[in-house]
């Protein structure tokens, strides 16, 4: 047998015992949280992963796998990284749930290689580059899923911190607090725009009392607005001016 049939052999071993193997070295591994993913679910996620593991083992292992037999192994690892960095799970813990095959499938290999030891070696070492390369890439996946989340946040922030309030019939009020960037200053515009849009109110004011710096680009950018405004047929005030941002 060719050392690459021997580690499809490997990985085509009983799938139940694999599985069982598989989660006792998560366990110990210090990765499983029961609160998070249950048993059998997790249990159901590792017969995924080996029912499409065997099929990109079987074409071979190469430096990175990269290429498109390991396409559907990599979605999976993508789907369950942002999954479990929703629940909780750190990005150890994810990649520790591929690191975690190794040791199963090791014991295997022994086995199947006997006294062969550069076959052995050969086998161990494109296991180990196979799920090092995965349990990395499920890392960067989890830190994409944070940083997108993260982002989404804070545009939520920037529109729950301009809120656009109606003072009197016709009259739109937009206390702002806080600094003022090019991000934030373009929230403001959209979300009066939008209530003037909703309302059809003839005048806004925009109290900037609250806000302790006004570089060139923020005025500008209320400048439009207020140009905008106009243009929808409400007039526009800028209260709480400063004599250092006038």
């Amino acid at each position: 047998m060719s050392s690459k049939t021997k580690l499809s052999q490997a990985v085509d071993g009983e799938e139940s015992q694999l599985i069982d193997e598989w989660l006792r070295e998560f366990s110990e591994l210090g990765a499983r949280s029961g609160t998070m993913v249950k048993g059998s679910e997790l249990r159901e996620q590792c017969g995924q992963f080996l029912r499409l593991f065997r099929p990109a083992v079987a074409g071979g292992v190469a430096k990175e796998p990269t290429g498109p037999a390991w396409e559907p192994v990599r979605d999976l690892l993508a789907e369950l990284s942002r999954a479990w960095g929703m629940k909780g799970f750190s990005p150890t813990q994810t990649a520790s749930f591929v690191f975690a095959l190794k040791a199963p499938l090791l014991s295997r290999l022994q086995s199947l290689h006997g006294g062969d030891a550069q076959g052995l070696i050969h086998d161990l070492l494109a296991l180990d580059r196979a799920l090092d390369s995965l349990g990395l890439y499920t890392t960067e996946i989890h830190q994409k899923a944070r940083e997108e989340m993260i982002s989404r946040q804070q545009i939520e922030l920037l529109e729950l911190s301009t809120p656009v309030v109606n003072l009197w019939e016709g009259i739109l009020a937009l206390p702002l607090i806080g600094t003022l960037d090019s991000a934030r200053t373009q929230v403001v515009m959209e979300s009066l725009l939008q209530r003037i849009s909703e309302t059809g109110a003839p005048m806004s004011i925009i109290d900037i009392t609250g806000v302790p710096t006004v570089d060139t680009l923020v005025a500008q950018h209320l400048l439009k607005t207020i140009t905008a405004a106009r243009l929808m047929g409400a007039d526009c005030i800028i209260s709480g001016m400063r004599p250092q941002i006038a």
